[in-house]
């Protein structure tokens, strides 16, 4: 077993849900089990997945130290380790250890992080919607009629035309393939500017019109760089 359960009064940095211990009403500074009772605290739903795993809101992130304080917290809250005690300590691990997990993927990933970051700092929890790229909204739509006519194409079509199609999806998927790249490149410039302004410790009105047009650009290249991935990947299902 997990030394962790034997250790009461261990400390984390983990915020709970509540500042008083759920079984014996005694005060709780953070502890994930209480030093009175050792019984497993609830973490705090509110809490942002930063926090959570003991990060600072940046975009490059330490993906180290991310992994050692997922593993640490996954071995304290594990559900094995809950069997026998009380529904309400078993119930507790359980939205623990999903918790966890989920905030461990949302951040492992640098777009899931990028968009989760967007998120919090716009106050909203909806989704960043898929958008074409403007410049490129003539050719998706030509591509997609293409894409169209191969998708339901006849046995016993044109051989020679069919294969012209063919050949005129793969430069399209390749210019598509190109344009995602670019936008991954912008999107690691954006992420080591965004990490730069928040060293600044008193924020200027200019450093705050700098935040709102990193936020604003990321946000688009984000949804049109997810547009472009269902494209291709929709290409690469019909084409082969």
């Amino acid at each position: 077993m997990d030394q962790t359960h034997n250790m009461p009064g261990k400390r984390t940095e983990l915020q709970m849900a509540r500042s008083m211990c759920w079984h014996c009403q005694s005060e709780v500074h953070g502890e994930y089990f209480c030093v009175q009772c050792v019984k497993v605290q609830p973490v705090s739903k509110e809490l942002d997945y930063f926090t959570c795993l003991g990060l600072p809101r940046l975009l490059n992130i330490d993906l180290g130290a991310l992994e050692a304080k997922f593993y640490e917290l996954s071995r304290a809250f594990h559900p094995d380790f809950f069997q026998n005690k009380s529904e309400s300590e078993q119930a507790i691990s359980l939205g623990n250890s999903a918790l966890l997990n989920t905030a461990y993927r949302t951040l492992k990933d640098p777009i899931r992080r990028a968009e989760y970051l967007i998120q919090l700092e716009a106050g909203s929890a909806k989704d960043i919607r898929t958008s074409p790229p403007a410049d490129l909204f003539e050719e998706i739509l030509a591509l997609q009629e293409d894409l169209e006519e191969f998708r339901s194409a006849s046995p016993g079509q044109n051989p020679v035309h069919m294969e012209e199609l063919r050949t005129r999806l793969k430069v399209d998927r390749e210019t598509l393939e190109r344009r995602q790249l670019e936008m991954e490149h912008r999107l690691a410039e954006l992420f080591t500017a965004w990490d730069n302004l928040q060293s600044r410790k008193q924020p200027d009105d200019q450093a705050r019109r700098e935040r709102d047009a990193m936020l604003k650009e990321m946000r688009e290249i984000l949804s049109n760089r997810t547009y472009l991935r269902n494209i291709v990947n929709d290409m690469v299902a019909t084409t082969g």
